[in-house]
């Protein structure tokens, strides 16, 4: 409310938050450090009144904080839309400083990866990273979160995960709980009144991702997306397109700062085409001899050059066998740090066989080996 010329009176006007609840010291002082609503909400009238007339005329500057912060409010409202908001992650401006960042952070790429990464970002878009399991996939997102100094949210996908475990669920202990406190109250307040909100809403890993609470864009990973139900994909549309979830108590929930969204599949089925095309596409294949010395050198650097050697010669033989899952660059690193604990300076064929279930899994493709072993630590 305003008097002549736009000069502010003492008396807010009557159902106008205008942000006086997190920042007005009456309102703090007669409501506690929380006044349980939340911005936009409407005040009523008594909330008002014990504002403006508690022990008397309030003071003048009391009324011009509270005036310029309901003008800050109406110029400046709170609003679920991103299309202003920018990615924490555009300030990697270039291919060649996405590659930078990544490799201050020890981690190997080439120039594929570098660029469909940049464009995610850019494009804000997911980025989609199939390959075998254990070529870094998963490692992008920690990277990534490690760079924008953000936080990491996961989601592990396995068969049968729905929307429950995914996206959100309602406590339902808690609104019982509510629903009977309510019964004895003589407010006049109904018991079902607002026990579907936001405070009795457990939020899962795609809901968290989509938090106004953020402060910053966080890193979304959903992780082995191959083993979730093709059902399951279609609840990823809608965030992946618009960067919201619909709730049908709720209504859409929007993100305020998008996540940087990585996704990976091992293919042991193919995903959809909808999703597919929402997407970025990557496929990360084995290293090459020379990217894997690299990566040894950067991850392991406490073994000796010669060893590394060895270790990448031999895994890139193993590689063209006849085996049932062929080695990793973690499972490389793995062994790396095994041959480092037991002191070894060079490969033998006693050691390898020692160290082997470090390499390899399973049982067969140890027994394929026996024959060849000597040929292949020798070469």
């Amino acid at each position: 409310m305003h008097g002549r010329r736009g000069v502010p009176t003492c008396a807010p006007p009557v159902g106008h938050n205008g942000g006086h609840d997190r920042h007005c010291p009456r309102a703090n002082a007669d409501h506690g450090p929380h006044c349980g609503r939340t911005r936009g909400s409407a005040r009523t009238p008594s909330h008002d009144g014990a504002a403006a007339s508690r022990n008397g005329t309030p003071h003048p500057v009391f009324c011009l904080l509270s005036f310029v912060i309901s003008k800050i409010a109406v110029y400046y409202p709170y609003s679920h839309n991103t299309s202003q908001t920018k990615n924490e992650a555009m300030a990697l401006s270039s291919i060649n400083a996405v590659t930078q960042a990544l490799a201050d952070e020890a981690y190997v790429v080439d120039i594929g990866l570098s660029t469909s990464l940049f464009l995610a970002l850019k494009m804000g878009r997911a980025l989609l990273l199939e390959g075998e399991p254990g070529v870094g996939k998963t490692e992008v997102a920690k990277v990534l979160s490690n760079i924008f100094a953000t936080p990491l949210i996961r989601l592990q996908c396995y068969e049968g995960i729905d929307i429950s475990q995914a996206v959100y669920e309602w406590n339902y202990p808690r609104q019982l709980l509510a629903i009977q406190a309510r019964q004895q109250d003589t407010t006049g307040i109904h018991a079902t009144d607002t026990i579907y909100s936001e405070s009795f809403l457990i939020k899962r890993p795609l809901l968290q991702a989509l938090d106004h609470a953020n402060t910053k864009a966080p890193v979304l990973l959903i992780d082995e997306l191959d083993r979730a139900d093709e059902e399951f994909e279609s609840f990823l549309l809608e965030l992946l397109s618009d960067f919201q979830i619909t709730i049908p108590e709720l209504g859409t929930l929007k993100a305020t700062h998008r996540p940087i969204i990585i996704i990976t599949s091992n293919r042991t089925r193919e995903l959809h085409d909808a999703l597919k095309r929402r997407c970025i596409y990557h496929w990360i294949d084995y290293p090459s001899p020379e990217k894997e010395l690299e990566i040894i050198c950067r991850k392991r650097p406490e073994l000796s050059i010669n060893l590394a050697r060895q270790v990448v010669a031999f895994v890139q033989n193993l590689r063209r066998q006849d085996l049932t899952k062929n080695p990793g660059i973690a499972e490389t690193l793995d062994w790396c740090e095994a041959l480092w604990h037991l002191n070894a300076e060079t490969l033998d064929r006693q050691m390898v066989q020692a160290t082997m279930g470090v390499l390899l899994k399973y049982q067969d493709d140890m027994d394929t080996l026996k024959g060849s072993l000597e040929t292949l630590v020798g070469s």
